[in-house]
């Protein structure tokens, strides 16, 4: 399945290469959000606040509503580090809250944090992100490299998700495809969901991933045509 993505950045839907480079952003967000109705889910990530530069939390908060009124399931990350701030985002309608940076503290992963998110929200309202470059999981808005690779830790995340986010972070953006091989891998290390993300360019991958049981999130290939 395809899974449209909403980046927010200083109240424009973005995107960006590697998380970096801006190249492309549009003001009518809420226009995106009707355009994208069609599909049955929306992720929606707060840059701002994953990058520790704001927050577009009124404008989320509006793109939840709509979105819901629309009858999509709506995902929402970007600077979730705290229980309350999940809390208050899956009240907005979010049907699962995004984590990604505080799932981890000193390299290794936040036990402490992920039970009390798990207590307070359900783990069913609870979707995981794991974003790689160079092998490595990235933090901190792609700022920081763990040493740690996604196979490394998907088991102990499992009883804290209902399923996980993993995005291709060295194609992210760049419309020169994704990893098929390494989202294999990552099949192999887990029995939960897993949403692909990351340089999706087409529907031969889209197709690709479905047989391994994976949805696709996509968000330059849609904003420039590519996949209809």
């Amino acid at each position: 399945m395809l899974v449209p993505c909403i980046d927010l950045q200083d109240g424009r839907a973005v995107q960006l290469v590697h998380g970096r480079k801006r190249r492309l952003a549009v003001d009518d967000v809420m226009g995106l959000v009707a355009r994208f109705s069609v599909y049955p889910r929306l992720h929606v990530i707060d840059l701002d606040a994953a990058m520790r530069r704001g927050s577009n939390a009124r404008l989320v908060r509006r793109v939840c509503r709509a979105a819901r009124g629309a009858g999509m399931g709506v995902r929402v990350g970007g600077g979730i580090r705290t229980v309350a701030r999940a809390r208050r985002i899956a009240a907005w309608g979010a049907e699962k809250v995004i984590v990604g940076s505080a799932a981890f503290r000193n390299g290794r992963v936040n036990h402490a944090f992920l039970r009390r998110l798990v207590a307070v929200c359900g783990r069913r309202r609870v979707m995981l992100a794991l974003d790689t470059e160079r092998g490595r999981i990235v933090v901190r808005g792609w700022r920081e490299r763990l040493h740690l690779e996604p196979r490394d830790v998907l088991a102990e995340l499992e009883p804290y998700a209902s399923e996980f986010l993993c995005t291709y972070v060295d194609t992210e953006g760049t419309m020169r495809g994704t990893n098929l091989d390494w989202f294999r891998s990552l099949r192999r290390a887990t029995r939960l969901p897993i949403t692909a993300a990351g340089g999706i360019r087409s529907q031969r991958e889209i197709r690709a991933l479905a047989r391994m049981k994976m949805d696709a999130a996509v968000g330059m290939a849609l904003y420039l045509g590519k996949i209809s």
